[in-house]
């Protein structure tokens, strides 16, 4: 195992203790109250970025940051996991991780998915444990039955390939048939809920869901091509892309992109069959059971 992975698996894994086992206190007057009141601490976890602050600007309050810290979730985080006017909005995410970062400056909607998607996973840890059950089915005897992924174990992508330039979201592609040289960034949580509010907008047109699902992400990510920015000239070009270029492009896209990979290795408890699966993001991820 390499220094990064261990590093990244104590960090996890050390995402949630019992009171007074971890330093680090949210400093605000419930939570200083609550300490006062009751000697609860609120531990504050440092979560790694896999962008490492690589593609923030340099104004940014992420620029060049390896790390950032999160208070551990609270029955005020369940709240805002509950909130219906969020949930209609789209924004419980961004508004969950806006709650336990500590550094109140960092705006979540800027954030690449990938980073928010680590912190996600972290904030979860801190609420629930790493243990995450879900319900599977084994490819090789088909029995359905339940699985646990260990959150603290999922790998990180680091950001690999270099922006176009320091402090930039901005990464190049040659797509290898029309040899077009696309510019591309990742996607952001604004991105994100953009997609979503539109995707709600197609259903009250009646239209087919996930039609579009390949241009719009497309048309997300490319800022350029052949140095024309013109977004008519773009989503016309996409529309028309031939299917191989689409994919390359996409492949490179999805490989190079940081973020936590949501493989694991389970096991079938009924044949033993032990194989990699992506872990399914259902609601008991964020809203475990009540037991």
């Amino acid at each position: 195992m390499s220094e990064d992975r261990e590093t990244r698996n104590q960090i996890f894994n050390a995402a949630y203790a019992p009171p007074g086992t971890q330093p680090g206190i949210q400093t605000t007057t419930a939570a200083g109250q609550a300490q006062a009141d009751f000697g609860l601490e609120i531990p504050v976890e440092t979560v790694p970025l896999p962008s490492a602050g690589r593609v923030y600007p340099k104004d940014s309050a992420l620029y060049g940051r390896e790390t950032v810290e999160i208070r551990a979730g609270t029955a005020r985080e369940e709240d805002i996991l509950t909130s219906r006017a969020l949930l209609k909005k789209g924004t419980v995410i961004t508004e969950l991780i806006r709650s336990c970062l500590v550094d109140k400056t960092i705006n979540p909607i800027d954030l690449l998915t990938g980073d928010r998607n680590a912190l996600m996973v972290a904030v979860r840890i801190t609420m629930y444990t790493a243990d995450y059950d879900v319900e599977l089915e084994c490819n090789e005897c088909g029995v359905k039955a339940p699985r646990t992924f260990n959150l603290g174990e999922l790998p990180i992508r680091r950001l690999e390939i270099e922006p176009v330039e320091d402090g930039s979201n901005l990464f190049e592609f040659s797509l290898p048939y029309t040899k077009r040289l696309v510019k591309f960034r990742f996607m952001t949580g604004r991105d994100e809920e953009e997609i979503m509010v539109a995707a709600e907008r197609q259903k009250k047109l009646v239209l087919m869901q996930g039609e579009s699902n390949v241009t719009t992400s497309l048309l997300h990510s490319i800022v350029s091509i052949d140095g024309k920015t013109d977004r008519a000239k773009i989503t016309n070009f996409v529309r028309m892309m031939p299917a191989r270029d689409s994919l390359a492009l996409r492949n490179h896209i999805h490989d190079s992109e940081p973020g936590i990979i949501m493989r694991q290795n389970v096991t079938c408890p009924g044949c033993g069959h032990d194989e990699e699966v992506s872990m399914p993001i259902g609601p008991s991820f964020l809203w475990p059971a009540a037991r």
